[in-house]
């Protein structure tokens, strides 16, 4: 794969813009590893190499486990790896995610008021959006996973 430009050099004030995102969500009510399975799963959706292994090492770092990891892909296959909050922001990832499909359903959004309330929810969505914008913009850079 061919090099490309690195935005925090080229344009340092989107890069600050997405950063401003990032610093916005550390003081949101969803909890650290929350986050983390929403930006693992979104970056597996989108191809971002980058991401899944930054997350993936972040989650570990939390003491998720490496079991529980694995089955992010395969969520639905494995509900009892999964509460019901950690399903419920897996499903709403992959529909904000694959957005041009159908949206986010009523029944996903109904439930989230009801589980979350309305500003978790909105902080939900943009903990989704704001890993779609870093996903973006890793995949179309080309940016490569530290080994």
């Amino acid at each position: 794969m061919k090099p490309r430009l690195k935005m925090m050099t080229v344009q340092p004030a989107a890069y600050q813009a997405i950063s401003a995102l990032e610093k916005y969500l550390s003081t949101t009510s969803i909890p650290k590893l929350h986050k983390e399975l929403i930006k693992i799963r979104a970056s597996q959706i989108n191809g971002c190499a980058f991401c899944v292994n930054m997350h993936v090492q972040d989650a570990l770092k939390m003491g998720e486990t490496v079991q529980r990891i694995s089955l992010i892909p395969v969520w639905r296959e494995a509900p009892n790896a999964f509460n019901e909050e950690e399903q419920l922001l897996l499903a709403m990832t992959e529909e904000v995610t694959l957005i041009s499909q159908h949206g986010l359903s009523d029944e996903l959004y109904d439930k989230s008021i009801a589980l979350f309330g309305e500003e978790k929810t909105a902080q939900i969505i943009m903990a989704i959006a704001t890993i779609n914008v870093w996903n973006r913009t890793g995949v179309a850079f080309h940016l490569l996973p530290e080994l």
